[in-house]
């Protein structure tokens, strides 16, 4: 047997080897993927890792900033017209956005304008918020108490001038509350710093800093947020920490609707005054995927495709529930790159943050980029019609479309098209 051959024998048998892993730990691969489908998607560590840098926030505006999370689209519309309207403040800023259309969980954000600035420049861990607390909202609650009791252990969580920090009798949850109810003051630290060695190395917090931060301090302040009657919505968002959940206040939050909105009768709660579990409107999702099958069922995708089973643009949140598929509907993944209006259909979520469209969330940077790349996609577009009969259509959501010259998309596959192109 000669060198060459026998070299060749060994590098096939190492590339067996290799590449064929063991049949035991490929179905435990399968079998953990299709968890992660059904439902849940997030390890406890991992939770740790995306609630780190609000865990610490007072009570109300915690429950607030999770409930707004859940909207990411939304939170990109606010975001802008904050930027929009630099030059007015509380109440003057509330009345501005009287007749926007967002829920109330992220239109109350606007009264803490770097808080929600910063969840519109950090839009992947907003959406990866959202996404844990749509899914696995208890575990979020359970995360939050576990980084505060570090924090406490550490000297670096206490009451002062500005929070009280207590602990409740009944279910041992640290409890953080306005000193003066008026006036709000939001904690800036670093996750890495605040709550001591952090305990997965493979999964640190993540690196959202909150407003006002200065490098190197443990805990501090930013300046305090007057949350007067004239505003009359904070207070609306609550933690139950008895059940792990979070809570809204009828009257506080019918009393926000009635002075933010035009048309308040649309968001007033008609069952009364006691603190009622938050239940997530998916009309204010517009389209943006849900994380996983379960969550997606239940706010309303239906399954479609032969024998019911869910296809995966259902799965991730594009199904016929929200009825917005194939170039028309809004997609978050498009909400960190920043195409506007494109195709003749709306705004795409992660194109709002890459600079495109009308305007970018990030001034516009890069929308001679994302214009030219439309342009492109556009030709391609027309030039594949001109090669077919027409366009091709099928109920299983595979159609193929062109408007204006946008781009051609398929709704039926490759994610329900709220993947990054």
């Amino acid at each position: 047997m000669g060198k060459g051959t026998f070299l060749r024998i060994i590098l096939v048998m190492f590339l067996c080897v290799n590449l064929v892993g063991p049949p035991g730990l490929m179905a435990q691969g399968a079998k953990e993927e299709a968890a992660k489908e059904e439902g849940s998607s997030f390890r406890p560590e991992e939770i740790d890792q995306i609630v780190a840098p609000i865990a610490l926030y007072p009570d109300s505006l915690l429950a607030q900033t999770l409930a707004a999370s859940t909207y990411p689209l939304e939170i990109v519309q606010a975001g802008r017209f904050v930027q929009k309207n630099k030059d007015l403040k509380g109440e003057k800023l509330m009345q501005a956005a009287k007749d926007q259309e967002w829920d109330p969980s992220v239109k109350a954000m606007l009264e803490f304008p770097d808080v929600l600035l910063m969840m519109n420049e950090k839009l992947e861990w907003t959406e990866k918020l959202g996404n844990a607390f749509l899914s696995q909202q208890r575990d979020v609650m359970a995360s939050v108490q576990r980084l505060r009791k570090k924090a406490q252990e550490t000297g670096n969580l206490k009451t002062t001038k500005e929070q009280v920090v207590k602990v409740e009798k009944e279910t041992q949850a640290i409890v953080i509350e306005p000193a003066n109810p008026q006036v709000v003051y939001v904690p800036t630290y670093n996750p890495t710093v605040v709550y001591g060695a952090w305990p997965y190395p493979a999964y640190p917090p993540y690196p959202v800093y909150p407003p006002g931060y200065v490098a190197g301090a443990a805990f501090a302040f930013g300046v305090g947020v007057a949350v007067g009657a004239a505003w009359g919505g904070y207070g609306g968002w609550g933690c139950g920490w008895g059940n792990n959940e979070v809570n809204i206040n009828a009257n506080t939050n019918n009393n926000f609707t009635k002075n933010n909105y035009n048309n308040p009768q649309k968001y007033q709660n008609k069952q009364g005054g006691n603190n009622q579990n938050w239940q997530h409107n998916p009309e204010h999702r517009k389209g943006a995927k849900y994380p996983n099958q379960n969550t997606a069922q239940k706010y309303g995708q239906q399954r479609s495709g032969s024998g019911g089973r869910a296809t995966t643009a259902d799965a991730r949140g594009y199904g016929s529930g929200t009825g917005q598929r194939g170039g028309g509907g809004p997609q978050t993944s498009d909400l960190s790159r920043g195409g506007g209006e494109k195709g003749g259909g709306k705004a795409q979520t992660s194109d709002l943050s890459r600079g495109g469209g009308k305007e970018s969330a990030f001034g516009g940077s890069s929308k001679g980029g994302s214009e030219r790349a439309s342009s492109n996609r556009g030709s391609e577009s027309r030039s594949s019609a001109s090669r077919s009969s027409g366009a091709s259509r099928s109920s299983g959501g595979g159609a193929s479309r062109s408007s204006g010259g946008g781009s051609s998309r398929s709704s039926g596959g490759g994610g329900g098209g709220g993947r990054g192109r």
